[in-house]
């Protein structure tokens, strides 16, 4: 196993030579520290079926399946797919998921700890994800707002980018949102959390899925502090080109695994719509991040 830190075409270390079925405990203790710390780890020429796909994110932590089962693989739960595949036995995953920034699972009562990504099939031109560190972002805030947050709380919601489901085709559009806030009611996080591994503090939002900032309190506070929050950390810029904004490119064989808790992200959705497709093991580590806010 060789570990080399990234100088172009996007951040954190790239690992060549890994073998997911003869790591050794220390080789996967040692990629756990680089993924805190570096943020993201980058698996080159990876060629693993959907069984070891699952092995190797169990090493990271406990697996959990996504909530909504037209995501599932059909060989396990385990394994989110976002496809725009056709095959003939029918459609397997979701196409087009992501594009907007978010943090996986930001929207549930314990968000996500680590995010292991597999293409299978990858664009022409524009692979890749777009990320933003949200402990530098937060670094980065002017002093006004970094003051203006101090013991508030946001408020996030899936809401706004639920995926119809078919069975969904012909009901009220009222009963399915009802229907979305009874499954996933929203979740009240601080707005800066201290990372229970590094100790950084990271400003917890995202363009997606958080709608509504308040006080301690309850309190509801001016949707324009939320909006500068955004807008300082990047989220509002569709160009992509600010300071804190940076894209991970991907080449097959590559399998990227990211620290969710820190990074949030938006998918790079290929312009010629190009036949893709990715898989995606999210998992929890004994590290919880609910109720760890930053002092």
């Amino acid at each position: 196993m060789r570990i080399d830190t990234r100088t172009e075409g996007g951040r954190g270390i790239e690992v060549r030579d890994f073998s997911a079925v003869t790591a050794t405990a220390d080789e996967v203790a040692l990629l756990r520290r680089h993924l805190y710390h570096d943020k993201i780890v980058v698996l080159t020429q990876q060629a693993l079926g959907i069984a070891e796909f699952v092995a190797l994110g169990s090493a990271f932590g406990t697996p959990v399946a996504y909530y909504e089962p037209m995501y599932h693989h059909p060989d396990s739960e385990y394994v989110f797919v976002s496809s725009n595949v056709d095959r003939d036995t029918g459609r397997v995953g979701v196409p087009k998921t992501g594009a907007f920034w978010h943090s996986d699972y930001q929207f549930m009562p314990q968000p996500f700890a680590v995010t292991c990504f597999y293409p299978q099939r990858l664009p022409a031109a524009g692979r890749g994800t777009y990320f933003i560190d949200m402990a530098q972002a937060y670094r980065r805030l002017s002093p006004r707002l970094r003051t203006a947050i101090e013991n508030t709380y946001c408020r996030h919601s899936a809401r706004r980018y639920v995926k119809i489901r078919p069975d969904d085709v012909f009901r009220p559009l009222g009963e399915v949102i009802a229907e979305v806030e009874h499954r996933t009611p929203p979740q009240r996080h601080p707005t800066v959390l201290r990372h229970p591994v590094t100790g950084e503090r990271l400003l917890y939002i995202s363009e997606a899925f958080t709608y509504a900032i308040e006080d301690a309190s309850g309190k509801a506070l001016p949707g324009t502090l939320l909006s500068d929050l955004l807008a300082e950390s990047g989220q509002l810029d569709d160009s992509c080109s600010h300071p804190n904004i940076f894209l991970q490119s991907y080449e097959p064989g590559d399998l990227v695994l990211w620290d969710n808790r820190t990074l949030i992200h938006r998918a790079l959705h290929n312009p010629g719509n190009d036949r893709t497709e990715s898989y995606r093991v999210t998992v929890l580590d004994e590290f919880p991040l609910t109720g760890q806010e930053a002092g």
